[in-house]
């Protein structure tokens, strides 16, 4: 149940928490003026010069990297979707091709080969990402787009899903 006696119409304690002791935005105005004006009165600590330390190699900072820029992120998620597709191609294209591989190969000639048809997109996308880390973007985007034109999956563009 609500009770109207509980409502309260000063616009003050909207502004404050149990236990804020009555300090409301017009009490802290002055006192952060205050403070500000005794910080600039201080006379700034003497500078002596030390020898340097030495440095643990645990507590120094590794080597971080800037993030990925947007544009670099939308690169990687768009060709990452296409290898993806490539990949599918790969299964789709790979085993209808099959009937026709086996007249020519065994089954154990062809299955490491499809197989590595289809992890090749994701394998291009790993050693691209690895092998660049510490090159220009421009190089990485390259390597990238050499791949979407290397693994294109041809017995899926050739024959495509209802075969000939």
């Amino acid at each position: 149940m609500f009770y109207a006696e509980n409502m309260t119409s000063d616009s003050d304690d909207a502004l404050s928490w149990d236990g804020d002791e009555g300090a409301t935005p017009r009490d802290i105005a002055p006192e952060k003026a205050r403070l500000t004006a005794d910080r600039a009165a201080e006379p700034a600590p003497a500078v002596t010069a030390s020898p340097p330390e030495a440095v643990d190699s645990a507590d120094a900072p590794d080597d971080e990297r800037p993030g990925l820029s947007t544009a670099m992120l939308l690169v990687l998620g768009v060709v990452g979707g296409i290898y993806l597709l490539y990949s599918v191609g790969w299964v789709v294209g790979g085993l209808r091709l099959k009937p026709l591989a086996n007249l020519i190969v065994a089954d154990a000639m062809y299955l490491p080969w499809f197989v590595l048809a289809i992890a090749a997109p994701a394998l291009w996308f790993l050693a691209v990402w690895v092998l660049t880390r510490g090159r220009a973007a421009w190089i990485r985007v390259g390597l990238l787009l050499v791949g979407v034109v290397l693994l294109v999956p041809w017995p899926f563009v050739t024959v495509g899903v209802v075969g000939s």
